[in-house]
């Protein structure tokens, strides 16, 4: 199966290009590598919950709001690569979450992103990560998923 298949038999769908919230592009390819800016948790050009995660927001939560941050850096590659099936390898994942203090469980978070591209990609899915606490995002979001892919 595709990752095109694999996305809709998840019953999901390849959003619109988010909008950058300042001067930046979504995504730079250079040569066979594609680099994402920060995806917020947009759909329809609305974030979906603001807060700290172990506060306001509850990990299983914010775990599904970075799967919607994964998809839209998906989304952000795809428009620079010439779509999904140009996608060789998910190489790096970089997680960001707005933490409360003692919240101490990123890892989890950032799984819903890790997770969704696993289930898309398969082996080629699998890549390095990095899942950072941090004391606030753009727009007070939850969370925040670059990345960088290997295209064709």
């Amino acid at each position: 199966m595709t990752p095109q298949e694999r996305l809709a038999a998840l019953g999901l769908v390849l959003p619109e290009v988010a909008s950058p919230l300042a001067a930046y592009v979504p995504a730079v390819r250079t040569g066979d590598y594609v680099y994402t800016s920060g995806q917020l948790p947009m759909v329809e050009g609305k974030l979906m919950t603001t807060g700290k995660v172990g506060a306001e927001v509850d990990v299983e939560d914010a775990h599904g709001l970075a799967k919607i941050c994964a998809l839209n850096a998906l989304a952000a590659i795809a428009s620079v690569s010439g779509g999904l099936p140009n996608v060789v390898r998910i190489i790096k994942v970089v997680g960001f979450v707005a933490s409360a203090p003692d919240f101490t469980g990123q890892p989890r978070v950032v799984n819903g992103a890790s997770e969704l591209l696993g289930e898309l990609f398969g082996e080629s899915g699998a890549h390095a990560r990095s899942a950072v606490g941090v004391a606030v995002l753009p727009l007070d979001a939850p969370v925040e998923i670059e990345m960088i892919a290997e295209v064709r």
